[in-house]
């Protein structure tokens, strides 16, 4: 992983952003903790700091807790600080030490009786996209839901509430929140859940095509534009199309040079490609711009396949490590410790361990259910493979994996 140099705010210190808003009403209440706690503002990596996008982030942070150490009772300036957390966490790959923190800060502020109805629905929607982030979707709907009854017509809200509802499985709910959002505001946001729903009901192109028009609408070089970019691409790699999913990788690069995702991306489709060796070095570069465990799942995973058995081992154990500091931070990881141990480790007992846990968590979720039906195969239990089968397809997605299962089962 890469060396962390940190840089320390003025206040004592203490951990995607699918929702970030500028501007509302400020309060001051007497009745706010005397001083707020703070997380330090990890260095960006050189190959990330985008020039005037570093500064910028900097010159917020330190106006923020400037305020803050001043006035520890000004919302605003609180849910402003959690929103910046929420995209160093999203840039910087640090999910352990920034999304905690959003947390804390966002806690602070809703616990202020004094907060006003604009502050409290900002803070509780801030709130709901990092229990996303961290994989608690029942938690996520709850707080969505009690924002939503403070501003239901608001496009936002409703962004976290179909997301909620797809990953708890509630797939006709989602449609009609997505429909109501993009009713409200077509933009990046919206247009992204509506490509998301058509993917998993089945109509590929159709998916293409609204996340198409998610990319045009959003700002050139923007880190939410490459993010709907990204997905685009995956799209296309995922079905297959390889080659239109690098040229948008390439373009992602163009616009936002050393986007760690488009690199590791990249190496991906070179290795689907056969370009093993350029893969790794793809990889390798993508893992020293951030700590993303993908990419070290996706190095795991080459070595796994070429019988090196020795540096996938010492693949795994960094793996393990940052999953746990993952875990230990409050992120959900059940459904990536069940992967490794089906796909990589082997271990079909302890990948049916934690499938179990996240099947308790949301039963009705087509992915979870994909994996279930996959250590059911292994396990040669066709009863139990047809049961979770069932569920992974009932949207009618046409997923390759679920083709190759229906095959086998």
């Amino acid at each position: 992983m890469n060396t962390i140099i940190k840089t320390y705010g003025p206040i004592a210190l203490t951990v995607i952003a699918l929702t970030l808003f500028s501007s509302c009403k400020g309060d001051e209440v007497e009745s706010a903790p005397a001083q707020i706690e703070t997380a330090e503002l990890i260095q960006r990596g050189e190959a990330i700091q985008l020039g005037k996008e570093w500064d910028e982030v900097q010159n917020n942070y330190s106006n923020y807790t400037k305020v803050l150490a001043a006035k520890p009772h000004d919302n605003k300036t609180k849910i402003q600080l959690a929103q910046l957390y929420i995209k160093e966490a999203r840039v910087t790959g640090e999910h352990g030490h920034y999304y905690p923190a959003a947390l804390a800060i966002l806690d602070d502020a809703l616990i202020d009786s004094k907060l006003t109805e604009d502050m409290k629905f900002l803070a509780l929607t801030t709130k709901a996209g990092v229990e996303l982030s961290l994989h608690e979707f029942a938690a996520a709907l709850k707080t969505g839901n009690e924002a939503a009854l403070l501003n239901p017509n608001n496009a936002q809200i409703h962004g976290v509430l179909v997301d909620a509802n797809v990953e708890l499985g509630n797939y006709d709910k989602a449609v009609k929140l997505s429909d109501k959002m993009i009713s409200i505001k077509p933009d990046i946001r919206s247009y992204s859940r509506v490509s998301y729903l058509r993917e998993i009901h089945g109509d590929v192109e159709g998916s293409i095509e609204a996340m198409t028009l998610a990319v045009k609408s959003g700002y050139p070089g923007y880190e939410e534009t490459a993010w709907a970019m990204l997905t685009l691409g995956d799209i296309y790699k995922k079905y297959g199309q390889l080659d239109n999913a690098k040229q948008v990788y390439n373009e992602i690069l163009d616009m936002r040079p050393n986007y760690p995702f488009a690199v590791g991306a990249i190496g991906d489709v070179q290795i689907l490609q056969g370009q093993e060796n350029e893969g790794e070095a793809t990889l390798k570069e993508a893992m020293a711009i951030i700590p993303e465990v993908g990419f070290y799942i996706s190095l795991a995973e080459l070595y796994k396949k070429q019988g090196r058995t020795e540096e996938m081992n010492g693949l795994m154990d960094e793996i393990m490590v940052m999953l746990k500091e993952d875990t230990d931070s409050g992120h959900n990881m059940n459904l990536e410790y069940a992967n490794l141990y089906l796909n990589i480790l082997e271990d079909i007992d302890m990948a049916k361990e934690y499938a179990n846990k996240e099947y308790r968590k949301r039963p009705s979720n087509i992915d979870v259910n994909k994996v279930m039906t996959e250590i059911a195969i292994k396990q040669e239990n066709r009863l139990e493979a047809k049961k979770y089968f069932e569920v992974a397809s009932s949207t009618n997605s046409k997923h390759p994996d679920l083709r190759k299962m229906q095959i086998v089962i």
